[in-house]
């Protein structure tokens, strides 16, 4: 008799054993999974990579949801306010979307010409390249018929450097006219125009360069902020 108590004491111990090891391993199973889910923190990609076959489907959308149109070039010279037209849009859309992702921190005023223009958004900064190239490899249609012209204190897209005959430009780069160029008109896309700074744009002007009109003194775009 001692012996059969004995043997059922034994079996539900073990039992009741056996079920805390099973709630122990359920419950470090789902501990287990639930860390794996807040440790991965992995960027999900909001939009597509951009080629010349997506990119106007892609901003013709994007400027519907982004109207901002106002921002401000953190210069290491200085500040420069810009208002972007809307009814440049795709341009629009183009330089909001690529301020929003730091595309053009660090960059540079990589081309000064005296009593013209200032350009910016080159570099030679290779994490800027690196992240500009999982952004996408497109150019920009020109969009010249609407009325604005170069006058002093716009700001325009500068064409590709790669030869293309419909003046594409590249959508990492911009220039602001110092002096009236109205040469320039029905060529190059006018998107926007300073409405404080062109003090700043005057200083960057009047720095020395090389021969190849870049400043012997690295001017750089600390960031762009998007003001409105």
């Amino acid at each position: 008799m001692r012996v059969l108590l004995l043997v059922g004491f034994c079996f539900v111990f073990l039992n009741c054993e056996d079920k805390q090891s099973k709630s122990k391993m359920t419950t470090n199973s789902i501990k287990t999974v639930v860390d794996t889910i807040e440790k991965d923190t992995t960027p999900k990609r909001k939009y597509p990579y951009l080629t010349e076959d997506n990119a106007m489907d892609f901003f013709l959308e994007y400027e519907t949801k982004n109207k901002e149109s106002k921002v401000r070039l953190v210069t290491t010279m200085g500040n420069i306010d810009i208002a972007l037209h809307d009814i440049t849009k795709f341009h629009r859309a183009n330089f909001i979307f690529l301020t929003k992702l730091g595309a053009f921190d660090n960059t540079q005023f990589h081309r000064v010409v005296k009593n013209f223009i200032i350009q910016g958004g080159n570099t030679d900064n290779v994490k800027v390249a690196a992240k500009r190239g999982k952004i996408g490899h497109y150019l920009l249609p020109t969009d010249t018929k609407r009325g604005f012209t170069h006058k002093r204190g716009v700001i325009s897209m500068p064409s590709s450097e790669i030869e293309n005959p419909h003046k594409l430009a590249s959508p990492y780069e911009f220039f602001i006219t110092q002096q009236d160029a109205f040469h320039l008109d029905g060529d190059f896309t006018i998107f926007g125009e300073v409405i404080d700074g062109m003090d700043v744009v005057d200083k960057i002007n009047a720095v020395t360069v090389d021969e190849s009109d870049w400043p012997l003194t690295n001017i750089y775009i600390k960031t762009v902020k998007i003001l409105e």
